[in-house]
């Protein structure tokens, strides 16, 4: 969940939720309440909802379990009392941090992130300290593997859609749009059966800090990883040059 992902990073990311499932379910079944809440339970009418399903299906959950999720949610519409909330802050030697959480106990999250932040030598800050740093943006990846359509072609497919950027990593595509026109690229690429390793809003850096000192990368890691355990965390981002 922490910086701007390649797909490197996407991969190894996927390998720790597979060894916790829970977590990411977890975070996407909140996700899935809050987004019926607002919206409805059918994805035909209800953007957001698609959205977090397709990042459903992306992390391997099970359609049944999503399709549980959606009519919990309409179920108990009048009891989902989740809400976002984001902190920023600083790690070791000055690395930019920000954190997305959705919960329903602020106070209790507030003190896990702080906890997490002081463990790792690092410390929050005010809004908007730290995240005039990074741009807002939708991210698609695409596994190469898994893709049959040629580079130009998929970059002229997603340009026309409405993407920004196109880049080709040695896995992986990388798909950046604005947030505003995510949906409308995901839903063309999904409608010419393009399967998606990542379809969502990040937050990317303006410009990466490289991190040489070994104990303060052991900080900043102490601190990720206990950000990354709490269920209440949705997504972490860092201007740390990986």
């Amino acid at each position: 969940m922490s910086g701007h992902s390649k797909f490197a990073n996407i991969k190894h990311k996927k390998e720790k939720n597979d060894a916790a499932k829970g977590k990411i379910f977890t975070i996407i079944g909140r996700e899935i309440a809050v987004a019926v809440k607002e919206g409805g339970p059918d994805p035909a009418n209800n953007s957001k909802l698609a959205a977090v399903v397709a990042k459903a299906k992306a992390n391997n959950m099970p359609n049944d379990t999503i399709d549980r999720g959606i009519k919990k949610a309409a179920g108990d519409a009048n009891s989902v009392n989740y809400e976002y909330v984001s902190y920023e802050g600083y790690g070791p030697c000055g690395i930019a941090i920000i954190v997305d959480a959705l919960t329903d106990n602020k106070n209790r999250t507030a003190a896990n992130v702080r906890s997490a932040f002081t463990k790792g030598n690092g410390s929050i800050g005010t809004q908007g300290c730290v995240s005039y740093m990074f741009d807002r943006k939708g991210q698609i990846v695409i596994d190469k593997e898994e893709c049959d359509m040629d580079a130009d072609d998929l970059m002229m497919l997603a340009l026309d859609a409405g993407a920004e950027d196109f880049s080709e990593e040695e896995d992986s595509f990388e798909i950046l749009t604005s947030p505003d026109d995510l949906e409308a690229v995901r839903e063309t690429l999904e409608a010419k059966k393009i399967p998606m390793a990542q379809a969502e809003e990040t937050m990317i850096p303006q410009n990466y800090v490289a991190l040489d000192d070994e104990t303060a990368l052991k900080n900043l890691q102490r601190t990720l990883d206990l950000l990354e355990e709490d269920d209440d965390v949705q997504a972490v981002y860092t201007n740390l040059d990986e």
